[in-house]
């Protein structure tokens, strides 16, 4: 099968596209045949190494966790699924090895869902990391009904699908974002905001008595964060583990198929839609993994693997 692979750490030019075995499908498992795969920062980070204390690695490594494709094969004792299903899936596993830069990847059906209807190939792998870094990281912190929820960098891949699911929970949402972006947040519920100085004089306006819940996806915004926060309220971070020492919540997302069920259902009920910024052939992820390096406005970036059926 054709792959994206490395076999050592290093910025993106250390990809090529390989010839590799088809992955083996074990008990509780399915092979899916990749559509498209999401792509990431946790991607570039682990390929440069920044993941190495805490991720065993086994090279070559195929890199990239999110999928949307098709089920072409399962392994034993996996009632869940069959052949011919549209899935997707957070693939994280318990080392880095085979991943979704690949015309297949394997996944434990704890980490597989169905693919919502309501979303086409690229949009849907768009989905798994970011909106279940989204959906986690608000119930983690209990946001609820009524409650005004402050989200830092709401425009992004995943700021974008967290203020929406804020917005399903019932919450008012203040989402910091440029300028060019606002227009975005407010189809989207929110209230945006602009970066720079003075923001969290631009969020007491809004909210003078304070925000209930910050959720943080940009990093080193915790003066901000801590100037608008109410007496007793939550914030939690994906970037900044310095939140830990100042009462935050340090997140990281974990495989679920439960949850990724649901944000599937939030899709096809018309209430969460993913944003694609744009799209690579799988022979272009090197320029797909830089553009995500540089960072990008606007929703999420994608490799494009396969279109056959």
């Amino acid at each position: 099968m054709r792959a994206i692979t490395y076999d050592h750490y290093g910025d993106p030019d250390v990809l090529q596209l390989t010839d590799q075995p088809e992955p083996k499908v074990g008990p509780g498992e399915v092979r899916i045949r990749v559509r498209s795969a999401g792509v990431n920062p946790v991607d570039w980070k682990l390929m440069a190494g920044y993941l190495d204390p805490m991720m065993e690695v086994l090279y070559p490594v195929v890199p990239g966790w999110d999928v949307a494709g098709v089920v072409e094969s399962v392994g034993l004792d996996t009632p869940e699924f069959a052949p011919g299903d549209e899935v997707i899936a957070y693939v994280r596993k318990d080392f880095v090895h085979g991943g979704t830069f690949a015309d297949y990847v394997t996944a434990p059906v704890r980490t597989v869902a169905a693919k919502p209807a309501a979303l086409d190939w690229d949009q849907a792998a768009g989905l798994p990391l970011a909106g279940l870094t989204a959906y986690q990281l608000l119930t983690r912190l209990g946001v609820g009904e009524g409650e005004t929820v402050l989200i830092h960098a709401a425009a992004g891949g995943v700021g974008a699908l967290a203020t929406q699911i804020a917005r399903t929970f019932g919450a008012r949402v203040i989402g910091t974002a440029s300028d060019s972006n606002h227009d975005y947040l407010r189809g989207l519920g929110a209230e945006p905001v602009a970066y720079g100085d003075g923001l969290a004089d631009r969020v007491r306006a809004l909210a003078p008595k304070g925000v209930d819940v910050v959720v943080d996806f940009v990093g080193d915004v915790l003066d901000v964060t801590r100037a608008v926060l109410r007496p007793g309220g939550r914030h939690g971070s994906v970037a900044d583990h310095s939140v830990g020492e100042a009462g935050g919540l340090v997140f990281w997302a974990r495989p679920s198929a439960s949850d990724l069920q649901e944000l599937a259902r939030l899709a096809d009920s018309g209430e969460l839609e993913v944003t694609v910024a744009e799209t690579f052939p799988l022979e272009e992820a090197a320029a797909a993994l830089n553009r995500s390096k540089v960072g990008h406005g606007r929703g999420k970036i994608v490799v494009r693997v396969s279109r056959d059926e």
